[in-house]
């Protein structure tokens, strides 16, 4: 067999090939630029990709919910005190918990003469979970948004003139962070909600007046990594001034770290938000937020369960799918995860 093989290789299968200069010009590949690289890798990454999509669903959800049946999210009835999930499609399947019947067997919506279904149940105040659930959702995302978009302005400026400027300045506003950070972030939290009227403004502004640290430190270890390049050396013997290197040059190169530190910044926002709330440090009644209905979820879990799910799992979704999310960005904006 070795003979046989042997005598279908000849020499002219081992000669040089010669190429036309033209040929040697011409891409074996798709050029691609950077953006759309790391589009294609997203899309490729599927835990990212299907995190996105229940994010948006939830996002949506947070502000058509509420309006996808007549209850407003502080409207009581206390006639429907406590009543379980009922949805009229599903009534009659018994394997479901939506068929309005409680753990003793009692259909309390025809004994109370109720004519309008909770999809999700309700209260002891007899208010709307499904509705209050949403409006909690919507809340929720908007002080995650609007705290994490307020330490994203503080924690850039500050770690990029920290780590563009060095020196006195640089150990000066270290000095400052340490300090900062040698205070456990939820006794300055809890102090400044007590101190401020509990709402929606004092939560942003508490969550935000330490949450901006992790964003800075990141940023000043990117500047202070390539803040010695040739091309910002160029720029300053051109004559640039500070605010225009940092500004054109040192904070776009330092984008993919800055998005991704901020995506998840996104998720501790709402678990922070979730967690005052649920101690009574939050969003003051009649209003929702998802800690305040887990709160109250919690103290009827035993013979209320419903009341508790709902909320429960939407807050565990936009956790778990924010650093997901997070994670799959991170991998496609780094271009040493190339394959």
């Amino acid at each position: 067999m070795e003979d046989t093989k042997k005598e279908h290789i000849t020499k002219e299968q081992f000669l040089p090939i010669t190429l036309e200069e033209e040929e040697k010009e011409v891409i074996a590949t798709e050029a691609i630029s950077y953006g759309r690289d790391v589009w294609q890798r997203l899309l490729h990454n599927k835990s990212a990709f299907f995190s996105a999509i229940i994010i948006f669903l939830i996002a949506m959800m947070a502000f058509l919910g509420p309006y996808m049946n007549e209850f407003s999210y502080k409207e009581q009835e206390i006639k429907a005190s406590n009543v379980p999930p009922k949805v009229g499609a599903l009534e009659n399947i018994q394997w479901l918990p939506f068929t309005g019947v409680n753990s003793d067997g009692v259909d309390l919506y025809e004994e109370r003469q109720l004519e309008e279904n909770y999809w999700f149940g309700a209260d002891k105040l007899g208010r709307d979970i499904w509705t209050r659930t949403w409006k909690g959702t919507q809340i929720s995302l908007i002080i995650g948004l609007i705290a994490t978009l307020v330490d994203l302005l503080i924690g850039v400026a500050y770690g990029g003139i920290s780590g563009y400027f060095g020196g006195n300045v640089d150990n000066v506003m270290q000095r400052i962070i340490e300090v900062l950070m040698g205070i456990p972030q939820l006794v300055i939290v809890i102090l400044l909600i007590m101190v401020l009227k509990p709402g929606l403004l004092s939560i942003i502004i508490a969550i935000a007046i330490t949450g901006w640290i992790g964003q800075s430190r990141i940023v000043r270890g990117q500047i202070l990594k390539i803040k010695t390049s040739e091309y910002i050396l160029a720029a300053r013997k051109l004559g640039a001034k500070p605010r225009r290197i940092i500004g054109k040059h040192l904070l776009p190169n330092t984008m993919g770290q800055i998005i991704i530190t901020t995506m998840f910044s996104i998720p501790s926002a709402i678990f922070v938000e979730a967690f005052l709330s649920f101690i009574g440090l939050g969003i003051p009644q009649p209003n929702a937020s998802l800690g305040t209905l887990i709160d109250a979820g919690s103290k009827v879990i035993d013979t209320h369960p419903y009341q508790l799910l709902l909320p429960a799992i939407v807050l565990a979704l936009l956790l778990i799918c924010f650093n997901l999310f997070a994670d799959g960005l991170r991998d496609a904006l780094d271009p040493k995860m190339r394959r």
